[in-house]
């Protein structure tokens, strides 16, 4: 079903299909995701660069903290309830039915969406369009939650789950999802995005958000670890 404007105006949101946001096809090299651009070429996406290129001292502490199984255990909880999350946001903007299923994951899954969606989409303006491909030619691609105007600028958006409340510190990867989403966008549409923004939903509800403060800071760092990533695979 597509996002219609008649959905969004009963929300006090704007639909503007300013852009022709391609469909690029996700795909795997070597066990780890990429996406296949409009021109052909295979790139990795963003949190593939981010992965690789990710200080793993504190991760693998935890896990030697609490146990390899335990951290497993954790780790596809916490995925399953983003991913259920995920789901019901994207339905919402789109004006699907959204009624939970019975099980646990499920049932806290639809809270937190309705969570985000009292806290932070109210603010959303414009909807330019949701779960959207992006990329950057011949460097990566990926897919953001949402583009569009929130407290009238024109933003990336994405949604988070978490266990518990975030410090500034430790969402670092979270900002250069953002600025690398609003490179692709700039650079594809010759647009001038540098507003990214977090909504973010604990597993006790608790709302959260963060937007980028220095959006060149982030930008540097983000071409940093490309430039990581490519020399490291050259």
């Amino acid at each position: 079903m597509k996002i219609t404007e008649n959905i969004l105006k009963e929300r006090g949101i704007s639909l503007i299909q300013r852009y022709p946001y391609d469909q690029i096809t996700r795909t795997s090299k070597n066990g780890k995701r990429h996406y296949q651009t409009p021109d052909g070429r295979v790139v990795p996406s963003v949190t593939t660069v981010l992965s690789a290129t990710k200080d793993m001292t504190h991760l693998n502490a935890w896990k030697k903290r609490i146990g390899e199984q335990k951290a497993q255990q954790i780790t596809t909880e916490s995925a399953n309830i983003g991913t259920v999350m995920h789901r019901s946001l994207e339905k919402h903007v789109k004006g699907e039915d959204r009624t939970p299923g019975s099980n646990l994951i499920q049932q806290k899954a639809h809270q937190m969406a309705n969570v985000i969606i009292e806290n932070g989409l109210n603010g959303v303006n414009e909807v330019w369009g949701s779960e959207i491909n992006l990329y950057y030619p011949e460097l990566y691609a990926g897919t953001t939650d949402l583009v569009g105007v929130v407290d009238n600028k024109p933003a990336i958006m994405d949604f988070k789950q978490a266990r518990r409340l975030k410090k500034k510190e430790w969402v670092e990867d979270y900002f250069l999802q953002l600025v690398a989403y609003a490179e692709a966008h700039n650079k594809v549409f010759d647009t001038q995005i540098k507003t990214g923004k977090i909504f973010i939903c604990t597993q006790n509800c608790e709302y959260q958000t963060f937007e980028i403060d220095d959006y060149d800071h982030w930008t540097g760092k983000w071409y940093a670890k490309l430039e990581q990533y490519y020399k490291a695979i050259l």
